[in-house]
């Protein structure tokens, strides 16, 4: 028997139909930013292979291009023309492709835009290189020889003697950064100790006498390593790679500044995967370069997990026990009904309130006091008194603490009364009951709790700009030197890595793919962080969910 449309309605069956296409088309959406993300973010670490145009100009000349396309779109007739390309008259669009041209030290430009109807001649030359440096961008054009000490290196084969020189060279950068950062800096901070020292005992003739000899020791080995340093830079910048651009000058590039080197042209689909995943690796180890727009972002994933976990050890404490005073021990009266709404409230202040308030209480406040106190022999220099990674923890932990204390209030309630009856009639005391009882059948509510207060953290940007991110971190905050974790020091955040590659760049186009990749691993380090919570609280629901049958 068939139901009318009213009968149908009151069934409640268009409701259910209509969820499940909500759910249905936000998945959708979801999977689809994420693929949108993903194919611009990753196809930036493929291998592109090298054009060769030639281009009639205005006067009559030809100019000739070498260069990676990376993108094209169709426009108006007029846009080319203002920018003086040439179009015939008869057209109203065009086509013009984007071409990565590189050589900023020679043309002050990374990209350049190009009409097809400049185009004369495209071609794919086999021994085209593309030089990856640590300065200056790409370098697009033709090896010609290489130099040692300005003499010619005679070899049989050019590209084989390049690579072999290119290792050596990595090698040396390497040894170089071993010394510079591990080595040196930390007779830098053992001699900074002993300036404090000697600040704290400057009545003590024999603790100076001590601190005299251990400096003079420590400037003799600083000594030594600065001599070995020159010596390794010298070495490093005796290999020159000879080559000429697309339009005949010769570059000599320093093979201690070329980061690697290729010929996409030649390369195999095996080669192109090698190459793919060596570059995919440095992206997620390596430390940025070119402003940010080149290199990798490790530290801003150190900084961004490690800030999340400080931030999640501080707030779900203080949220676990908020939520059990509210639900176990408050009376209900105007004064819990009051700090209900205000927790209820806290959740919806703007993220930038709280930095703020961390810049002010947490920084200026709290910070200077510590530093009056206990570290007073530093000042006028800030050790705690300026922002760093507690006070961006202890922001975004203030931020998130509501959230923690709805979802443990919430499981706390659903525990069965009967539960803490039976625990009380077997003599149990009220914080036994709490502690052995409730508590455990409550931790997957208080996972919960932590779950949206990671995915709510890790994005997070505008609280971070006043309490303690940066764009670049000369150190990471977890080191060898004591106390090891460095609360104190400024860190670099994948939110705030995004926003400055793609806002702050000088390179746009340049930055523009970095910043889908980043923001992909953003996604993946918040999903990851989410699944491993969520494996933690199914299993302790499963744990005692089989101890109540």
């Amino acid at each position: 028997m068939r139901q009318n449309f009213p009968q149908w309605v009151a069934s409640g069956t268009p409701w259910v139909w209509l969820t499940a296409g909500a759910v249905s088309l936000s998945l959708v959406m979801v999977f689809g930013l994420l693929i949108l993300v993903g194919a611009n973010g990753l196809a930036h670490f493929w291998p592109g292979r090298v054009a060769a145009l030639e281009l009639r100009l205005v006067d009559g000349g030809v100019a000739r291009v070498l260069g990676e396309i990376v993108d094209e779109e169709t426009v108006a007739v007029a846009r080319v023309r203002d920018a003086g390309g040439i179009v015939p008259d008869d057209m109203l669009v065009v086509t013009r492709y984007l071409i990565k041209v590189g050589n900023r030290d020679f043309s002050g430009n990374d990209f350049r835009w190009i009409a097809e109807t400049e185009i004369t001649k495209l071609e794919y030359p086999s021994d085209a290189v593309v030089a990856e440096r640590s300065e200056w961008g790409n370098f697009y054009g033709f090896a010609q020889s290489l130099r040692e000490a300005d003499d010619p290196v005679v070899t049989e084969n050019l590209w084989d003697a390049v690579a072999e020189r290119l290792a050596r060279s990595a090698a040396f950068r390497a040894e170089i950064a071993q010394i510079e950062r591990h080595e040196i800096g930390g007779i830098n901070y053992q001699i900074e100790r002993l300036r404090l020292r000697e600040r704290e005992r400057a009545n003590d003739p024999a603790a100076l006498a001590t601190a005299a000899a251990s400096r003079a020791d420590l400037q003799t080995q600083f000594s030594a390593l600065t001599k070995k340093l020159a010596d390794l830079r010298k070495q490093n910048q005796r290999d020159k790679l000879i080559a000429h651009t697309s339009d005949g000058t010769e570059a000599a590039i320093p093979l201690s500044s070329i980061v690697r080197a290729f010929r996409p042209n030649q390369m195999s689909w095996w080669q192109k995967v090698r190459h793919y995943g060596i570059k995919l690796a440095e992206f997620t180890t390596d430390e940025p370069r070119e402003a940010n727009t080149e290199g990798g972002v490790f530290p801003a994933i150190f900084g961004t997990v490690l800030m999340v976990i400080v931030m999640s050890i501080v707030a779900t404490p203080f949220g676990v026990v908020a939520a059990i005073y509210l639900r176990e021990y408050a009376r209900p009266g105007p004064v819990t009904a009051a700090i209900r709404i205000a927790v209820n409230n806290l959740a919806g202040v703007p993220s930038v309130v709280y930095g703020v308030f961390g810049f002010g209480f947490f920084v200026y406040f709290l910070g200077g006091s510590i530093d009056q106190i206990f570290f007073s022999n530093k000042l006028p220099a800030p050790t705690f008194g300026t922002p760093g990674l507690l006070w961006s923890s202890l922001t975004l932990a203030l931020l998130t603490v509501p959230v923690v204390i709805v979802a443990t209030e919430e499981g706390l309630t659903r525990i069965p009364r009967a539960i803490r009856e039976g625990s009380l009639a077997l003599g149990a005391t009220k914080a036994e009951t709490l502690w052995r009882t409730v508590l455990p059948m409550a931790t997957p509510a208080m996972m919960t709790g932590l779950i949206l207060a990671v995915a709510r953290a890790a994005g997070e940007v505008a609280p971070l700009m006043m309490v303690g991110v940066v764009k670049l971190a000369p150190s990471l905050p977890l080191d060898t030197d004591f106390p090891f974790l460095h609360l104190d020091r400024k860190f670099m955040h994948l939110g705030f890595h995004i926003y400055d590659v793609g806002f702050q760049s000088p390179n746009v186009e340049a930055a523009r793919p970095l910043v889908y990749a980043t923001a992909l691993l953003l996604v993946v380090i918040i999903m990851s962080l989410n699944l491993a919570a969520i494996q933690i609280r199914n299993r302790l629901r499963e744990k005692y969910n089989a101890a109540d049958h």
